[in-house]
């Protein structure tokens, strides 16, 4: 059994943050592209697993194809990204974009899973550290809100204005619904955004699996620490 990889990375002296374009979302981060590229098959284990329930046995052979490469001045080691994929310009059909907003939602509903089996959303084992965005969120309470606030960000980048809402799921299911409004939606029509950053549907939805996914992972193995994971759900199979 072979499994192929299409890979987008984004890369500067301080590191490699290598993105899935055919796993929505997937990512891996390395000082080096082999570093990052070695933990792929890891990550996409686990992400067949959450996406599909399909388990890839260790026997798979995994091909890692990169298909497009940018040399960026952010801080890519640290998970900041501006890169847009090819695919990510090209129209959507309807039953792809049900299909990948189906992976958004369950996302999100996943990430209350993880949150609520927290059993103190204010406590935390990590040390206090700065990034590009500002103080990192510690707890697990920090990182619901974070995650929720980017809903917002997000589709404000494709000139959707949302209210925001407590529960991400529901935060995101009325912003969709905003957006199943506007004509063309379809269309996936390129906007520029904060920063010249160019954005469309298409990346719009890979970046909310890809940040779910970091945070989601940050949330978990905190929590573990703190109490063990027999205690902690685990929708995402880290």
């Amino acid at each position: 059994m072979r499994t192929l990889v299409d890979a987008a990375v984004e890369y500067n002296d301080e590191g490699y943050l290598i993105h899935s374009c055919n796993y929505i979302g997937a990512y891996v981060r390395g000082r080096t592209k082999d570093e990052a590229l070695g933990k792929f098959k890891d990550e996409i284990s686990r992400y067949a697993m959450w996406s599909t329930g399909e388990y890839l046995p260790v026997s798979c052979a995994m091909e890692i194809n990169i298909i497009q490469e940018k040399k960026s001045s952010l801080d890519v080691a640290d998970a900041d990204s501006d890169i847009i994929f090819e695919s990510e310009l090209m129209p959507i059909n309807s039953d792809e974009y049900e299909a990948m907003k189906a992976l958004v939602l369950k996302s999100a509903e996943d990430f209350e899973l993880l949150y609520k089996s927290i059993p103190d959303k204010g406590a935390t084992s990590l040390k206090e550290r700065k990034t590009f965005y500002g103080q990192v969120p510690l707890t697990a309470e920090e990182m619901y809100v974070h995650t929720n606030r980017v809903t917002a960000y997000y589709f404000g980048e494709i000139g959707i204005s949302t209210d925001f809402k407590s529960g991400i799921s529901n935060n995101r299911t009325e912003a969709f619904r905003l957006a199943e409004r506007i004509p063309d939606y379809l269309k996936n029509t390129v906007h520029i955004g904060a920063f010249d950053e160019l954005w469309t549907l298409r990346k719009v939805m890979r970046r909310f699996i890809w940040h779910d996914r970091i945070h989601a992972k940050a949330m978990y193995r905190m929590a573990v620490r703190i109490w063990g994971s027999y205690k902690i759900c685990n929708p995402y199979f880290f």
